[in-house]
């Protein structure tokens, strides 16, 4: 089976895709509506349809909604390097100002809910407020999964082993892609709460998100997020990087967390708390996992349109 041409994930919808040139890239994003900016960053095996739903729901209830697709996923370029967080953050900030905005509301799920907090801690200018969706404070996080992974503390630990996994050089990358890109599938399932993954909702999620993660360049541009992560932790841009983003931030930021999160523990989000800027919301939804915009959509629509409505 061929792989995918970039562009087949410019689905139609009641919104525009075009092309950003920002922080030396081209960076493909889907926009809609009006009013107040709003960007939306995928996490880890997404793109911007992932934010479809919010799409629509944020652009009804009168904000201008962008979600982009990150570096070396989607349509977006995928160059060799920039997979650390300050050059992802440098995209984020880039991409608002060459939006022509001076700053926007920043709403990330995992990955891209680090990459939020963030862009928030080192470029505050350009955030007005942060929203998390199944993530939490890259500190936090750190601190969670850097515990032996035996015992009650050790649970983020091994919650984070598929970090571990993703390590080996190029054998992830071909699992990633292999039989149609199933163990993308895998992924999605095992990260989801129960309730979805019995829906035909959940079946054409991992269809979509399958043939994404099978466009060239995406699997290994994906793992190299995780491979800055862990090993920056034993040199001196990890150092820095901690050192940047260890400041509560200036803006308020809204956690909402699935209750049943496999992935990124309800206790390590709570654990977030100290770098949560003045006027923020920790929301929980039960019976969620990994994936709130995509579990209970509606209810994730209205939560970031009440919080939104109040910065």
């Amino acid at each position: 089976m061929l792989p995918p041409d970039p562009s087949t994930v410019r689905y139609p919808g009641p919104w525009t895709h075009r092309d950003v040139s920002a922080n030396g890239i081209l960076l493909h994003v889907a926009e809609a509506g009006a009013g107040e900016p709003v960007l939306l960053l995928h996490g880890f095996a997404g793109m911007w349809w992932t934010w479809h739903h919010q799409l629509r729901d944020l652009a009804e209830a009168g904000f201008r909604v962008v979600a982009v697709d990150l570096r070396g996923y989607g349509d977006s370029d995928k160059p060799p390097r920039g997979y650390d967080a300050w050059t992802a953050a440098g995209d984020v900030a880039g991409l608002i100002r060459a939006l022509g905005l001076r700053s926007a509301h920043v709403v990330g799920h995992s990955w891209g809910g680090l990459l939020a907090w963030s862009a928030a801690a080192m470029r505050p200018r350009v955030v007005r407020s942060v929203g998390v969706l199944g993530g939490a404070h890259p500190l936090a996080l750190r601190q969670a999964a850097g515990r032996l992974p035996f015992g009650r503390r050790g649970a983020q630990a091994r919650a984070s082993s598929h970090v571990l996994r993703f390590q080996v050089p190029m054998a992830p990358e071909k699992r990633l892609v292999t039989d149609n890109a199933a163990y993308t599938g895998e992924l999605l399932a095992s990260w989801s709460g129960e309730a979805w993954r019995g829906t035909d909702d959940f079946t054409e999620t991992a269809a979509t998100l399958r043939h994404a993660m099978r466009i060239p360049g995406v699997a290994h541009s994906a793992l190299e997020y995780y491979r800055w992560a862990l090993r920056s932790q034993f040199r001196g841009d990890g150092r820095r990087f901690r050192r940047d983003v260890d400041a509560r931030v200036t803006m308020p930021v809204l956690q909402l967390h699935g209750e049943d999160d496999p992935c990124v523990l309800l206790s390590t989000a709570r654990d977030s708390a100290p770098w949560r800027g003045p006027h923020s919301e920790f929301v929980t939804l039960p019976g969620v996992g990994h994936f709130p915009h995509l579990e209970a959509p509606a209810e994730t629509s209205a939560i970031l349109a009440s919080f939104l409505r109040g910065r």
